[in-house]
């Protein structure tokens, strides 16, 4: 990233108004050293990314916790589970709702993890921290561990969304997301190649109006 914001050069580095970046300190640093007025923003999907992982672990744990039949209605639902409910099919939605209603602490972190997508909607940092910490709170006594822990990163990185919540930093994360898979393709399809700048003329043309 510093060789990236050198070839940059400062002046055009001074001009970035946002940044949108995963939570690993080492960006972040070197973010606010070269383009230290843009607003950074921890990336939404890498945040959810972390949110499906803990419901996952609780998945895994509540079946390795059952026997016998008790796993039925576990077993093979991990897409279920992770998968936004509108966008399940029909059979998806009637294994969901048996799983969640055969298994409280699942159906409680099915729950937990659709809630938490709201954290995004609000448009005042006060709003916001208000609602996640009544959603931290919820998770008393409810033994589920990796929601914890995952509680304790937003709160370790919470300054990458209260940035967020600010109207003029309301980037489309949806369009950063989209173009990282599409370099992600490109990647995939030139594999054994070297050729840096024929990459970068290849992202430069996929964001070109179609003619």
């Amino acid at each position: 990233m510093a060789q990236f914001y050198a070839w940059l050069g400062s002046e055009k580095s001074s001009k970035i108004k946002f940044i949108v970046m995963d939570m690993w300190k080492p960006f972040r640093n070197v973010a606010r050293d070269k383009a230290p007025q843009a607003a950074i923003l921890t990336d939404k999907f890498h945040i959810m990314r972390h949110r499906g992982e803990a419901l996952d672990k609780v998945r895994t744990a509540e079946y390795s916790r059952l026997s016998g039949n008790g796993r039925r209605f576990i077993k093979g639902q991990k897409y279920t589970l992770l998968s936004h409910r509108d966008n399940l099919t029909l059979d998806g939605k009637r294994s969901l709702a048996l799983l969640l209603a055969a298994n409280k602490r699942l159906n409680t972190a099915y729950v937990l993890k659709e809630t938490f997508g709201q954290l995004w909607d609000y448009r005042r940092e006060g709003w916001a921290r208000r609602f996640f910490d009544k959603w931290r709170a919820s998770l008393s006594r409810q033994r589920l561990k990796p929601y914890e822990q995952f509680a304790d990163m937003i709160d370790r990185h919470w300054d990458g969304i209260a940035a967020y919540c600010k109207p003029e930093n309301k980037v489309s994360l949806g369009f950063v997301e989209g173009l990282n898979n599409k370099i992600r393709v490109f990647q995939r399809r030139a594999y054994g190649l070297k050729n840096e700048e024929y990459l970068r003329l290849k992202v430069l043309s996929c964001m070109l109006p179609v003619l």
